[in-house]
């Protein structure tokens, strides 16, 4: 068996959550492949709202097994939140969560150097969550980390103490002035510890490489969205880990002839959290109603996440990058009521029209180029049936259709799992 992708083609915040959620029922396994507690996926059902930033968004079905596969990096403090907070819904770590022993873990430590490198750079920081995450695969990269796997050794508390002396050294370079009590967050990380243990640790590309040869059915998720690939994104504005399509070959042990279908995740409009360049970001009333409406909030830092128009040019770029086989639209009822739409269909990149994603979008280089299209007055919400759907909003998607050459298989109309439509 193949093995699906699903992937956010912006800057994360798309809405892959509820759609993992919605497509569990057709998968085994579901298996996160990148990213950390960076990440918030939220899911809506049965009039409650759960937001998951480490745990696979297939933990609330019955029969799924989710994996954290080896490209993650774990925080045991946060994760062991994420548990406690789950234990009410009596589910079944042992037997559904699956934790991979090359997975890297984050310290302690690591979360102080992430909140001293932002600091030091004043004005131009680059809008860390300060969950930890890039220290935690610079060192993974630099041979310095420490895995899941390393608890299950007799030298994980030697090799614990030599790395946070090594922080605590690596701390004084940066010259910010940090309060914290060691011995307290280390008593913390210890509890997250522990509950980590109680969980099913696995050779995770062994576990998965079986699964597919005896026939089971898997879906990768991704974390973030491709714009923030360390690779592919608007550097140095990126997260710290491969969020396209490759990365999870890497993050999961698959290999690349082993990737079915890719199920790329975009907003009817544009958002991005924290800094960075944002070509069709709006200024106006038009993305104050788009936050509004949208209730455009991180789900893990709950910054206010800055709204803007759709970006063909950026989501060409991203289809192109990934290989996305599928597209599913969300939150196309945040756009009813507005008389005039527009998306970005080429870019002014220093005084020549282009259609490609460039080197650099920053604002002084870009001048996006907008098509204008008629808005929809139709309360999408209560829809239930691709018929249902306005003409005007029919019209939308067949031209971003025809823009990336990729069907729209899904369009949400709203939060809930059941506000889903499948095309």
């Amino acid at each position: 068996m193949a093995v699906n992708l699903l992937l956010g083609l912006q800057w994360g915040d798309e809405g892959k959550g509820k759609i993992v959620d919605v497509l569990t029922t057709d998968y085994d396994i579901i298996a996160r492949f990148q990213g950390g507690p960076n990440a918030g996926h939220t899911l809506i059902f049965d009039g409650h709202k759960h937001v998951l930033h480490t745990i696979p968004s297939g933990i609330f079905h019955k029969t799924a097994v989710n994996v954290v596969g080896n490209g993650v990096v774990i925080d045991p403090v946060i994760f062991k939140n994420e548990l406690d907070n789950l234990d009410k819904f009596n589910l079944d770590f042992n037997s559904k969560l699956l934790i991979s022993r090359k997975a890297h873990l984050i310290l302690p430590t690591h979360r102080l150097l992430d909140a001293a490198s932002e600091a030091s750079k004043g004005k131009a920081k680059i809008g860390s969550t300060l969950k930890g995450i890039g220290p935690t695969y610079m060192d993974k990269t630099g041979r310095n980390g420490l895995r899941v796997g390393d608890l299950e050794m007799a030298n994980w508390e030697e090799r614990f103490d030599n790395l946070t002396q090594k922080h605590l050294k690596m701390l004084d370079f940066h010259g910010i002035e940090l309060e914290y009590n060691l011995d307290e967050l280390k008593a913390e990380f210890n509890k997250g510890i522990e509950r980590l243990k109680e969980l099913t640790f696995i050779d995770s590309e062994e576990y998965l490489n079986n699964a597919m040869k005896n026939g089971k059915t898997i879906l990768a998720e991704g974390a973030q969205g491709s714009l923030l690939d360390i690779d592919f994104g608007t550097y140095p504005f990126v997260t710290s880990s491969n969020t396209t399509a490759a990365g999870a070959c890497t993050g999961l042990g698959i290999a690349p002839n082993k990737i079915g279908d890719v199920f790329g995740i975009f907003k009817a409009y544009t958002t991005r959290v924290g800094s960075g360049p944002f070509p069709t970001e709006l200024f106006d009333e038009d993305g104050a109603r788009m936050a509004k409406v949208g209730h455009e909030f991180g789900a893990t830092t709950g910054r206010p996440r800055r709204c803007g128009w759709l970006d063909i040019v950026a989501l060409k770029y991203a289809v192109q990058v990934n290989g996305v086989t599928q597209l599913m639209m969300m939150k196309g009822d945040v756009l009813s009521g507005f008389d005039t739409l527009k998306i970005c269909t080429s870019y002014k990149y220093k005084g020549e029209e282009i259609s490609h994603f460039p080197f650099n979008i920053d604002e002084e280089n870009i001048t996006p180029i907008y098509t204008e299209f008629k808005g929809w007055e139709d309360d999408l919400t209560q829809m239930t049936s691709a018929d249902e759907l306005p003409q005007n909003l029919l019209d939308y998607i067949a031209f971003v259709e025809k823009e990336v050459e990729v069907p729209v298989k899904i369009v949400s109309v709203g939060p809930d799992r059941k506000q889903t439509i499948i095309r």
